[in-house]
């Protein structure tokens, strides 16, 4: 019978896993998110934000350079998402009035699930937009957005829905205005008006209202 074989083998070493480039930039991005609009950009911190990514600190300068670029990096992610949704919807598929229904309701649903983007914009305005100044992509972000409304203002007019008054971005910073500035403002409404405008019940009230309001001015 064969003696069991006893010869000592070398231990295997393990390949050192190769980071993630993506997933540890985009963990970070969501560190950052939560970072900045609980402290803001000048409260916000480069530590914790690495902390929370489950990252060392130096990885964030390596993968953005400076805290401020970490900051501009965070404002075009938001801006990215929810112009990605956006394009989701497919409104060249619908109808020129259930299309514009779709945008303004996205619109406004949105910010009701992410007070966080509220709060990133509202911080960086109070800066006069010191850090999207220097983004190369904010722009070209939004152009598709613009040409999907262009197409389906035009759309309806040519069926005879709506008029032909309003400029596609005119429309959007209506659209945008309406919705963002109730939820911007609806603890200091609610403490004006003496009426709690944050329960579900006046919150549709609101979105039914800015999409019968947006509609009745294409049409009329």
């Amino acid at each position: 019978m064969d003696k069991a074989d006893t010869t000592a083998r070398p231990e295997t070493r393990r390949r050192p896993q190769k980071r993630d480039t993506a997933a540890t930039r985009l963990a970070l991005l969501h560190a950052a998110v939560a970072e900045f609009t609980e402290f803001g950009y000048e409260g916000g911190r480069v530590d914790r934000i690495a902390k929370n990514a489950g990252v060392n600190k130096q990885l964030v300068y390596h993968h953005f350079g400076s805290k401020a670029d970490l900051y501009r990096a965070t404002l075009e992610e938001v801006y990215r998402e929810i112009r990605e949704r956006e394009q989701q919807l497919h409104l060249d598929e619908l109808e020129p009035e259930d299309a514009m229904r779709a945008l303004i309701g996205f619109s406004f649903d949105y910010l009701s699930e992410h007070p966080e983007f509220v709060t990133l914009l509202n911080d960086e305005n109070r800066m006069e937009a010191y850090h999207l100044k220097m983004s190369d992509k904010i722009t070209d972000m939004h152009s598709p957005l613009v040409q999907i409304i262009e197409e389906t203002l035009d759309r309806g007019v040519a069926v005879g829905i709506f008029n032909n008054r309003f400029d596609p971005v005119d429309l959007y910073l209506s659209i945008a205005g309406l919705t963002f500035f109730y939820f911007a403002n609806r603890h200091t409404l609610s403490v004006i008006f003496n009426r709690d405008m944050t329960t579900a019940r006046h919150m549709q009230q609101r979105r039914a209202h800015i999409i019968d309001f947006v509609l009745s001015s294409l049409r009329s």
